[in-house]
């Protein structure tokens, strides 16, 4: 009797449960429904843990971190160049591709915990301003120490940048003495163009690096300088250029080919196949053409020289390419950061695809590039890597399955990154020993016209001996270089020297004359 009662008296109950879940089902499906501690709306597992970590994770997350490591760690399960841009660093990272900074126009370096001023950019604020190379920068608008405050360079760059047309009250220490100067902020231009000269009397080279807005223009104006001095063979450096806009590598393979031909292709899943084309007369369609490549040449810098070697238009000197043949579209957030996700591959004229394989995740596919790094470095050809085949219009064979092999395998250089040259590196000796020299060599260094003349001038010098000591001085410690690195050091000190004269044009112009292995990739 009391069995029956009781199951009597809970229908009902039973009832209006059912009721009730009923009603906020119906709730749910209209969007009406929500409930703190738990979501009672379909969501993505990622979103709903994100929800859970920020409202019951034991510490304080600070600017959103967990949702960064998230969001990437997600994107790298897709490939390796899908990224979250978080907004604190979305301008910075759209700066890459701009052809222009906004700034006082200044390269500074820190040695110790000083930050010394070693380039000034023609005809920029700072130029304007009366800024030299030399010059201690001291203070920011009277209050903030920069030198001898223990900041880092990163640090020192942001107070110093800020908004065109904006002021900047900067204080420099010069031979001890302090100097205020007010400089205003302008759009410096930055030329993607690194160097270009005539190697002799029929030969022009140009070091691009990398593809940014206007980058197309910038070589024009450099092709149409050398072409205007004869120029009949090019020898076009893509070395260590990580890519950059599409569009100005396009630009510039057609300006390199003649007639009406493929440069390039793109295709995705969801994105239909899109054809890009020579369509103009360019400037240099017949000359002879070499272009160099090493393991850190991507992308843009694939598509070019991709092009270029499926139509036999030039030979491919250096190493295997990179191997990045992967298209990134860029979505705004609501946050204010930026997604970028591959969209697309891009493919040769041939059909070979650029991108080498990511199948084994993240962390392998970039340590295979190392490795790769590390056994060019020892002379060892890449000759394992071969793809699929493909032959040209002349017959040659090329090969397709993730980056560009060369016609002609000359690694950049064969000496080994030792303890020696890692100590070197990590206490910025030779960048310092370099600025010290400059600075006592000033004067007679002005009056020289060219780099020709600074190698003629300080190649019997004992600059390396010298060099050794100063590392001495500072560390009390002796290291041995074997012939070939004390000759490597010896190339970059004198071109860092004439980098401080004459720039990056200055710096490759010595370089490249000393360099052993430059003369084996061109001739």
């Amino acid at each position: 009797m009391q069995e029956k009662n009781r199951t009597h008296w809970s229908t009902p109950f039973s009832y209006a449960i059912i009721l009730i879940i009923g009603i906020a089902i119906g709730l749910f499906v209209k969007g009406g429904f929500s409930w703190k501690t738990t979501s009672w709306r379909s969501q993505n597992p990622m979103e709903e843990i994100m929800q859970i970590v920020q409202s019951k994770y034991v510490d304080s997350l600070v600017n959103d971190s967990a949702s960064i490591k998230l969001a990437n760690f997600y994107l790298s399960q897709l490939d390796p160049h899908s990224v979250y841009i978080p907004p604190s660093e979305l301008s910075e990272v759209n700066d890459q591709l701009a052809a222009n900074l906004t700034g006082i126009g200044i390269e500074f370096q820190q040695f110790q915990d000083s930050f010394y001023v070693t380039y000034v950019i023609p005809e920029g604020p700072a130029f304007k301003g009366g800024i030299q190379v030399g010059d201690v920068l001291w203070k920011v608008d009277d209050s903030l120490t920069l030198s001898g405050n223990k900041l880092t360079a990163d640090e020192v760059r942001k107070k110093v940048k800020g908004l065109a047309h904006s002021s900047l009250k900067l204080t420099v220490l010069r031979n001890g003495k302090i100097q205020n100067m007010l400089l205003t902020r302008a759009n410096v231009p930055i030329s993607p163009i690194d160097a270009f000269y005539m190697l002799n009397d029929s030969t022009g080279y140009i070091r691009l690096n990398k593809f940014t807005d206007r980058t197309y223009e910038a070589f024009m104006q450099s092709l149409d300088a050398l072409l205007q001095k004869g120029m009949k063979s090019l020898v076009f450096d893509l070395r260590n250029n990580g890519g950059g806009l599409l569009s100005e590598a396009v630009a510039i393979a057609d300006d390199l080919l003649s007639g009406n031909k493929l440069i390039v292709y793109t295709q995705g899943a969801h994105s239909p196949r899109v054809d890009y084309y020579s369509k103009r007369e360019g400037l240099f369609e017949k000359g002879t053409l070499t272009i160099l490549m090493n393991e850190s040449s991507a992308s843009a810098s694939e598509v070019l020289a991709g092009a270029m070697q499926d139509w036999d238009r030039a030979t491919i000197v250096g190493t295997r390419s990179f191997g990045k043949g992967l298209v990134q579209q860029q979505f705004n957030l609501s946050n204010g950061g930026a997604l970028r996700l591959t969209t697309a591959k891009y493919y040769s004229p041939l059909g070979r695809n650029i991108q080498r394989t990511y199948e084994k995740g993240k962390i392998a596919y970039e340590d295979d590039f190392m490795a790769r790094v590390h056994d060019d470095a020892l002379g060892k050809p890449d000759s394992n890597f071969r793809g699929e085949a493909f032959k040209t219009p002349k017959g040659k064979v090329v090969y397709g399955g993730g980056g560009i092999y060369p016609d002609k395998w000359v690694a950049e250089t064969p000496i080994k990154w030792d303890s020696s040259y890692s100590f070197i590196a990590d206490h910025n000796y030779l960048n310092e020993f370099v600025f010290q020299f400059y600075k006592n060599h000033m004067s007679e260094i002005q009056k020289m016209k060219s780099p020709k003349e600074l190698i003629v001038a300080y190649s019997k010098e004992t600059i390396l001996q010298n060099f050794l000591t100063f590392i001495e001085s500072k560390s009390h410690i002796k290291k041995g270089f074997t012939q070939e690195q004390k000759q490597q050091l010896f190339s970059q000190i004198l071109a860092s020297i004439s980098r401080m004269k004459w720039y990056k044009n200055g710096f490759y112009e010595v370089y490249n004359q000393l360099d052993p292995v430059f003369a084996k990739m061109i001739y």
